[in-house]
Order: C-alpha cells, then sequence, then structure tokens
C-alpha cells in the first residue's frame, strides 16, 4: 500500500479490507464516488482544460506553452504529472518553456481527479516545494484539494491491485472492473 505509507494504518486497514478477495467492494465504492470520466481526451483540449483553470486562479504566472497527456509516464510507478521549465538563450534573451504533462493512465480517470492533478500542477508555477504556501495555494483552486488526493491514492491503489486495468466508467469499450 505504497500510496497510503503516510495515512494511519487503521485506514490501510479498512482499504486492505475493501481489497480482499478482488477489490469489487472498493470499485464499487469509488464507482458510487466517481461515476463519470471526464471528457478531455486529447491533448488540445487538456490545454484547453488547463488554461481555464489557470486564467481563473493563476493569471500573474507566464504562459504555459504545452500540455499533454503523456504515453510515457506512468502513474502507478511514476509521477501524476509533470510541471517542466526550460530555459534557452536566444542571442541576448533568456526564454523559458513551460510544458505540464499528465500520465495517460488518467485520460479516461474521473474529473475530480484530472482536476486535482492539473491544480497539483499548477501550483508548481507559483511555488516549487511541497511546503505550506504550496498546499495552501493547492486548497485555493480546489476546495476539496486533500480529500481528492487521497481518493486518486485509494484509486492508484486499487490500479495496482487490479493489474494496471484502466478504469473508464463512461467511456466507450470500457474495460469492466469489478462491480
Amino acid at each position: 500500500m505504497r500510496y497510503l505509507g503516510a495515512y494511519p494504518a487503521a485506514l490501510q486497514a479498512h482499504i486492505q479490507g475493501l481489497l480482499s478477495n478482488d477489490g469489487s467492494e472498493l470499485s464499487t465504492l469509488l464507482l458510487r464516488k466517481y461515476p463519470a470520466a471526464h471528457t478531455v481526451r486529447s491533448d488540445t483540449a487538456l490545454y484547453d482544460y488547463v488554461s481555464e483553470l489557470k486564467a481563473r486562479h493563476l493569471r500573474s504566472t507566464p504562459p504555459l506553452h504545452k500540455v499533454a497527456f503523456d504515453n510515457t509516464m506512468h502513474a502507478v510507478r511514476n509521477a501524476l504529472g509533470l510541471q517542466i521549465s526550460t530555459s534557452r538563450v536566444q542571442g541576448r534573451k533568456l526564454s523559458a518553456r513551460r510544458e505540464i504533462r499528465i500520465a495517460s493512465v488518467f485520460r479516461y480517470a474521473p474529473e475530480e481527479f484530472l482536476s486535482m492533478i492539473v491544480v497539483h500542477e499548477l501550483a508548481h508555477l507559483r511555488e516549487r516545494n511541497h511546503d505550506k504556501s504550496f498546499y495552501q495555494l493547492c486548497q485555493h483552486m480546489e476546495p476539496s484539494y486533500h480529500q481528492l488526493e487521497f481518493d486518486l491514492r485509494v484509486y492508484l491503489t486499487y490500479l495496482e491491485f487490479a493489474g494496471n486495468r484502466l478504469w473508464m466508467p463512461n467511456a466507450p469499450n470500457k474495460l469492466a472492473i469489478n462491480a
């Protein structure tokens, strides 16, 4: 239960109990709480989604040059998203390019999880470290940030348990989870 390692043992035991047998209790609970996947499927739609959140909450931050789903990023073994800044010298000017990459496993995740990941990566535009001000900014942009982070960790625990099968509640040709 690596995603829940910082949580109390009793809570971890409860999640472990929901995973017992085939994980159907946990999948039912997750599907009841988050019944529908978001509709952001393309990189263009993701860019528009992120830009709208950025415009609403972080108007004074520098522009983003690229936002994309990343097929090489594996959320269960790696990061959920990345915020990348690169600097380039062009003559006497120094230009910076900022990118946000989201693990493609979240292409069919519930919108609340996508929102939480995007908020987290946008917060890194202003705050580099995961400190108190970083989490205050996340909570300002998404008031239920901490609950969504926990639920996302439970979701990732389920994905790991289920053999990394994608959880796509309303996607065409979805893979069934034992619900």
